[in-house]
């Protein structure tokens, strides 16, 4: 008898999931092993790479994955903690009859790539009857791994590379569709679950309690399916008009926790929604009616996700700031930690900064246009540290955590990057109306929100409240410097200091 071992990493869904299609559809194999590894010790509801709020997506991303299996395929899927090698190993002695396949998807993560190195070298090629498969196209719609190692590849640098490469690939980008797949009931009667018993073992029972309480974004694929039926397939007019650099960074109004985007981020980066059911979701609503197009629609959002991909894969040090050609060697400061920390913590007296990094503290999520704020305040704009430092909170943190797009986003809006906006477009940590960072500031919503300090503060002064007379500051019930911080930086002081060591750095690197 032949097992597939389907080892569920980056990809938790059912739908068009490339891993588990397929183990059902091999006529090799006669039983299916579906597993998930928690590898890291949960420690204060997070663990070493996954905060709070992140971890506890994931978990539900897990359960919900655990039902689906179960309703659609009558297969339970194995809950294991601990290190993966000792997990498959342990599984290996319960499988000692078979032969078997372990098969995972494709990942550029280089902390995959070693794992996945790691067991083909220790388990793998140490045993005859197993063997293992990675699967490409599963979390991108690409094959990565076959079009960095063409001899016509050339790293892509604009959206205009990217539509030229799309339609290489698949021919007329306007009428481009991709075929998915969903399990066959045909087929998988024919397949029966397996079960073993290891030390490993564990249940979502036992690790629940150990978690935060679920915030804003639930995760699982039944969330992501619901979202994109109210976000993408039953609103085309918004899918025709979508215009992501207009949407509103503080949100919808009256609801300080949903975003004007699609909020489908968190549902892609871990795979519980196909990057290509939602490609076509937007082409089926595209196709009766004049739309936007590339970068600004959401294909073009798609498509930035792709470059992303085939960059982190084809560049070598992707994650760092040195040693990467996508990377300019700026002279950053000193770690300042105190900095740091109230960047990180909403304290640095610019509400509109701490408003954002507040709900990324609480929810896990940060609008787009919020995060080119809080980057280049962090950046470039104001406090010039690297980066690498906001990167490694993002990663962290970020429910739509994703290492490939967080290390890219982070080089673009750093300034740094080929493909970056010009440096010296440095954004207002104190936006008006007019802002390209589109902020809502007749109401102050969000600020009020997330800053419940300023809750009474007038909106004209809400966005820079040190410079609130008195008076006000009294009515308001919020003193600037007791309770609420004074901006720890002058904003336009440093602005013009940064210019110029930027400037100074590139001349050096010349």
């Amino acid at each position: 008898m032949q097992v597939a071992i389907v080892w569920f990493r980056n990809s938790l869904r059912v739908h068009d999931n490339p891993v588990l299609s397929w183990a059902l559809e091999s006529d090799n194999i006669n039983a299916i092993l579906p597993i998930y590894i928690f590898e890291e010790k949960i420690h204060q509801k997070s663990t070493p790479t996954m905060g709070k709020h992140r971890l506890r997506f994931q978990f539900d991303c897990v359960e919900d994955l655990h039902k689906n299996l179960k309703n659609e395929l009558d297969l339970d899927l194995h809950i294991f903690s601990g290190n993966c090698l000792d997990v498959l190993e342990s599984i290996k002695e319960e499988l000692q009859p078979y032969e078997v396949i372990l098969l995972t998807e494709y990942s550029t993560n280089p902390q995959d790539r070693k794992q996945t190195e790691t067991i083909e070298k220790n388990l793998i090629n140490t045993n005859e009857k197993w063997s293992a498969k990675s699967i490409p196209s599963s979390q991108t719609i690409l094959d990565v791994e076959a079009i960095v190692n063409s001899p016509r590849y050339k790293p892509p640098k604009s959206m205009k590379d990217m539509v030229r490469l799309f339609t290489l690939e698949f021919g007329d980008f306007d009428n481009i569709v991709f075929k998915t797949n969903d399990p066959n009931p045909s087929l998988t009667s024919r397949k029966k679950g397996l079960s073993v018993n290891s030390q490993h073992q564990t249940s979502l029972d036992k690790i629940r309690p150990l978690l935060a309480t679920p915030s804003y974004f639930r995760g699982g694929e039944s969330e992501a399916i619901t979202r994109l039926e109210k976000k993408v397939i039953s609103q085309h007019d918004y899918v025709n008009s979508f215009n992501k650099p207009k949407s509103i960074s503080t949100n919808v109004k009256g609801n300080p926790f949903e975003p004007t985007t699609t909020g489908l981020s968190p549902y892609i980066s871990t795979g519980c929604l196909s990057i290509r059911r939602l490609w076509n979701s937007c082409s089926e609503i595209q196709q009766s009616s004049e739309h936007t197009v590339p970068p600004v629609s959401l294909h073009g959002q798609i498509l930035f996700r792709e470059m992303f991909y085939l960059l982190s894969r084809s560049t070598a040090n992707w994650d760092q700031d040195t040693g990467n050609s996508q990377c300019k060697e700026i002279d950053w400061g000193e770690l300042n930690q105190v900095q740091l920390d109230a960047w990180e913590s909403g304290q640095t007296g610019f509400p509109f900064i701490d408003a954002m990094m507040r709900q990324l503290n609480a929810t896990g999520w940060m609008h787009h246009l919020g995060r080119h704020a809080v980057s280049c305040f962090l950046t470039r704009g104001q406090l010039w540290q690297n980066w690498t430092h906001g990167r490694d909170i993002f990663e962290r943190k970020l429910v739509d955590s994703d290492w490939a797009l967080n290390n890219g986003n982070w080089l673009w809006l750093a300034g740094v990057a080929p493909f970056s906006m010009p440096y010296y477009r440095i954004y207002n940590p104190c936006p008006d109306g007019k802002s390209s960072l589109n902020v809502e500031t007749k109401d102050a919503e969000f600020i009020r929100h997330w800053v419940p300090e300023l809750a009474e503060f007038p909106s004209k002064y809400i966005f820079e409240p040190h410079l609130a007379p008195l008076h006000i500051q009294e009515s308001a019930g919020c003193l600037i410097g007791k309770d609420y911080p004074n901006p720890i930086i002058d904003r336009k002081e440093s602005r013009k200091r940064n210019l110029q060591s930027f400037k100074h750095s590139l001349e050096n690197l010349r």
